[in-house]
């Protein structure tokens, strides 16, 4: 079912009152009409603004059309269709085959006033939000308070704008981008149908000290050139709490020492690894440089042995 932008069609806002609707039919009624306007589209318009009409001047089919949402542009095909009855229709000045597919498919084939009773029942639109957790919250599950704005369809049939304050339970182990849905808080349903559900994206916080990939998380641990070369108890903090490390003697800078199953909790849980990064102190006293040159004499190391060959 192709979507039609009725209010497009009408030159008004979606906030627009009866009135200014009215207005705005009258002034297109007259200017496309066959008998004043000659273009060769003047008759196709002025059937377009008739349908328009027939939709935006009536409360109840007006309701239904909103809640289509706005994220349609004109010939979208639709992601749902309302749940109507053939016994839902319009009524007033056009024949139905003035009518096109959308505006058929969506109030129903037969052309002949609807009592209230017979008013679509729609479920409500599902809604989306981010809801931003940090990197502890996924380890540890967390609580969550947040606002969001939900559409509502007034007694005229207008949608307007709620705010609701949600408190919201992040499971543990969720990952970033993952969706949590939460039934029956989304957008309100037409002619008493059930609510839309809401569906909240988990956006994971940049973190200073951590990097996550999937469900695996690494740090980078410095190191004093002693620390690597002799080896090194170690503590680490961990987003579940701190470990001690062993770090090898003769350890490279760039090496990955891996906790298994210390990353995002999970089904299987992801491991957590240490980067290590060596650190030289400034030699920026005359006893540092001594240092530094006794340290070559002693050596005797060319870390380019293998770079050329």
């Amino acid at each position: 079912m192709k979507y039609k932008d009725y209010y497009a069609v009408m030159g008004v806002p979606r906030t627009a009152n009866e009135a200014e609707i009215k207005t705005a039919h009258r002034k297109l009624a007259r200017k496309f009409h066959p008998d004043l306007n000659k273009d060769a589209d003047a008759e196709a318009r002025f059937k377009e603004v008739g349908e328009a009409w027939q939709v935006l001047k009536d409360p109840e089919k007006r309701a239904a059309f909103d809640a289509l949402g706005t994220g349609y542009k004109d010939g979208d095909e639709l992601r749902t269709r309302p749940d109507v009855g053939e016994d839902f229709a319009y009524s007033g000045g056009h024949d139905s085959q003035d009518v096109n597919d959308f505006f058929s498919d969506l109030f129903g084939p037969r052309a002949r006033h609807a009592s209230r009773s017979d008013a679509p029942k729609w479920p409500g639109e599902d809604l989306h939000a981010k809801v931003s957790v940090s990197l502890e919250d996924l380890y540890n599950g967390a609580q969550r308070t947040f606002s969001v704005e939900m559409p509502v369809i007034d007694d005229q049939g207008h949608v307007t704008y709620q705010t609701r304050t949600l408190d919201v339970a992040i499971p543990k182990g969720m990952l970033d981008g993952q969706r949590l849905r939460l039934a029956g808080q989304g957008g309100m349903g037409v002619g008493n149908a059930p609510r839309g559900d809401l569906y909240l994206e988990i956006t994971l916080d940049e973190h200073k000290r951590y990097r996550v990939e999937g469900r695996d998380v690494t740090t980078d641990l410095p190191l004093a050139p002693w620390e690597a070369a002799l080896g090194a108890e170690v503590v680490v903090p961990t987003p579940s709490g701190q470990v001690t490390v062993t770090v090898p003697a003769g350890s490279s800078a760039g090496r990955r020492l891996r906790l298994r199953g210390r990353g995002i909790p999970g089904n299987p849980s992801g491991d957590f690894y240490v980067m290590l990064n060596i650190l030289l102190p400034a030699a920026d006293t005359d006893a540092k440089k001594a240092a530094y040159v006794a340290m070559r004499e002693a050596f005797n190391f060319d870390p380019r042995a293998h770079y050329y060959g």
